[in-house]
């Protein structure tokens, strides 16, 4: 009896599929289409938000600190940074939270021991969260973001890193002033690009995802943000690339300054 009724229930849902019911799509819903129809290329967004380290700041600081560590081989600085992407997500996935710098120094251990370099806890901390306190801005990015004030634009800051960590490097570099507010995933505890991070942003600016542009130098985060329904401009730093299956941004430049040229542009 319970096969019968099995068969049935498989039955119907294949008519009622083939009349055309509305069956839910699970994963692709959030990015459906009117989501997409509501997006207004061309024109200006509410809220322009920045990530923060490589497309703001320079690493090259603390890549340096990191390759030293490494043994002088940098060839493994890519590894690290993509362990530490891959555990910070780990962490969202399994439901708890650490700061994004602490995870950095956990995957430098492991990428060192997988490579027979042995470094302590405390060397890897040093390692990162010394030089990321103190990175320089690139050197487009002070005129680029008053280029944009003066344009008219709203600036938020949203950032993987901590809040005492985002509003030291920006007392640091320079760009304390640039910005209305500064958004850390710390206060929600899922990190970028978790499709929560971008809905919880948007909502804490009272905006739709539609009305908010993610400028970002990592295609992880540009693909995020196009996902959730929100509007994207890349820069295309040395060694930073777009995902291949992600949707394309509207806009694709090498620095914030040619960036910035287009958002100006738009009414």
């Amino acid at each position: 009896m319970m096969k019968k009724n099995r068969r049935n229930f498989i039955k119907n849902t294949a008519l009622l599929g083939m009349a055309g019911a509305t069956i839910p799509q699970v994963g692709f819903a959030r990015n459906n289409a009117s989501e997409l129809e509501a997006k207004v290329i061309g024109t200006r967004p509410k809220v322009l938000f920045f990530d923060v380290n490589e497309t703001l700041l320079d690493l090259t600081a603390m890549k340096t600190s990191v390759g030293d560590l490494l043994g002088g081989r940098s060839e493994l600085l890519p590894l690290w940074f993509t362990t530490m992407l891959q555990y910070s997500l780990v962490t969202t996935v399994g439901r708890q939270y650490n700061d994004f710098g602490i995870i950095g120094a956990a995957a430098l251990q492991m990428v060192a021991a997988n490579n027979g370099i042995s470094i302590t806890e405390k060397e890897a901390r040093d390692a990162i969260l010394g030089p990321i306190r103190s990175l320089p801005a690139h050197p487009e990015v002070k005129a680029s973001l008053q280029q944009l004030k003066d344009a008219g634009y709203k600036l938020v800051s949203f950032t993987n890193s901590s809040n005492k960590g985002v509003k030291t490097q920006f007392e640091n570099a320079g760009l304390l002033d640039y910005f209305e507010e500064r958004l850390s995933i710390e206060d929600m505890g899922k990190f970028k690009p978790h499709a929560d991070a971008y809905d919880w942003a948007a909502r804490k600016m009272e905006i739709k995802p539609s009305e908010c542009l993610l400028v970002a130098a990592h295609g992880w985060d540009i693909a995020g943000a196009l996902w959730a329904g929100w509007r994207g401009a890349f820069i295309s730093r040395p060694g930073a690339q777009l995902y291949p299956l992600a949707p394309k941004p509207e806009i694709i430049e090498n620095d914030l300054a040619l960036v910035t040229k287009k958002l100006i542009s738009l009414k």
